[in-house]
């Protein structure tokens, strides 16, 4: 039985990209850059100003206080997107705006909060406070230098990281390829949500919420019709989602019991299991494979074991086959408001409540059928076997929403 951190390094060492594509930038969000995006120009592409204001040189207006104010002639005025044909010679200003082109000759901005203008002399305007050279200018390359890198290969696109690219004038990126993930559950017991429910049955609900996990990780998920619990029909579908898709994820049929058909299955089709149990609770059955190029992840059926074996193995293997470098879960910071105890041989990824505040608690019952409990949270804490986090503890929660 492996240890977590070794189940995971086997799985992303066995990753190899998909491959990259030319998306436009709209269509970006989420995706994993693959090749660096560099600024075709200074940004910004020109000194302007950060206020509205007046264009001044910082020596005429120096002495300028409240008591003594200094008037300058107004020469112009340039909204945001205009051009100043003329130049600030000593003894005048220039009316501006926020973004507006600093004009030659300036070399400070002064605010309209400490201008006064006579409506009766309009070309001309007091000045009641003095600013230093460079004072309320964006100099131009000030947030980025023409050649530098907005964004490196490897992460994934933020809206501040499209914001920026945008701001260079880029239009289009290359992205690493999404992968389809092909969505299975097995189970005799298994109806879909809306169908009669016969005796002994139950409504199937891990591919929906897979799909989300799936699309979080910028993966296009697939969701096939239910599987029973036979090694044709297994062997079947799995023939059909390897096809079509890049990446096969089941849950169920994974244990040892007479109907647990997965493992089987996949090797019929020619698969190869790398390991199919990991050192964790919840989700201790849970299967790798590879067949030709396609690979399978094998959850367990209970729904809490299905989703801390996808965030914590399969989520990362979306991420990498899209050439994402940073494959983990975001972490935070919280402070316990009361004892975790995990009795258990096993580390237990125990599901929290995360406020506003900071504060941790735990969602409810820890069981691994649990869906209450699942709804409610919004992380989980790694506690080690045999082990107590007692209340007050600083400690870090593993989130996903």
């Amino acid at each position: 039985m492996l240890e977590l951190e070794d189940a995971l390094e086997r799985i992303l060492s066995a990753v190899q990209s998909l491959g990259e594509e030319t998306v436009p930038l709209e269509s970006a969000a989420g995706r994993v850059l693959s090749r660096p995006v560099v600024s075709p120009l200074d940004i910004p592409v020109f000194d302007n100003s950060a206020m509205d204001g007046y264009a001044v040189r910082a020596a005429d207006v120096a002495a300028a206080r409240e008591q003594n104010p200094v008037s300058l002639q107004v020469r112009g005025r340039i909204a945001a997107g205009e051009v100043f044909e003329g130049s600030v010679e000593p003894g005048a200003c220039v009316r501006l705006f926020t973004g507006s082109p600093l004009p030659r000759g300036a070399d400070a901005v002064i605010m309209q909060e400490d201008a006064r203008t006579d409506p009766a002399d309009p070309d001309r305007v007091r000045f009641v406070d003095g600013v230093r050279p460079w004072e309320n200018v964006r100099l131009r390359g000030e947030d980025v230098k023409q050649e530098a890198v907005l964004v490196q290969s490897g992460v994934r696109l933020s809206a501040g990281h499209l914001a920026l690219v945008a701001a260079g004038g880029v239009k289009e990126v290359r992205v690493g390829r999404r992968p389809t993930a092909a969505l299975l559950a097995t189970g005799n017991e298994l109806v879909e949500p809306g169908q009669p429910l016969r005796p002994g049955m139950i409504y199937e609900s891990n591919r929906l919420m897979l799909s989300v996990l799936a699309q979080q990780a910028a993966a296009v998920p697939r969701v096939f019709p239910l599987v029973p619990d036979t090694l044709s029909a297994a062997r079947d579908a799995f023939h059909g989602a390897l096809a079509d898709c890049d990446v096969l994820v089941t849950s169920g049929g994974v244990s040892v019991g007479e109907f647990d058909f997965v493992k089987k299955a996949f090797e019929q089709l020619g698969g190869q299991l790398d390991f199919w149990r990991v050192s964790i609770k919840p989700g201790r059955p849970f299967v790798f494979g590879r067949a030709q190029g396609k690979l399978l992840f094998g959850l367990p059926g209970n729904p809490v074991s299905a989703l801390v074996t996808f965030l914590l193995l399969a989520r990362p293997a979306l991420l990498r086959l899209q050439g994402a470098v940073d494959t983990a879960l975001p972490k935070s910071m919280g402070r316990l408001v009361e004892t975790l105890t995990n009795p258990s041989d096993r580390r237990h990824f125990m599901r929290v409540i995360v406020d506003d505040t900071g504060q941790v608690r735990s969602a409810g019952a820890q069981a691994s059928h649990i869906l209450s409990s699942l709804a409610g949270a919004n992380g989980l804490v790694d506690v080690p076997p045999k082990a107590c986090l007692a209340a007050g503890a600083m400690i870090s929660v593993l989130r996903w929403d």
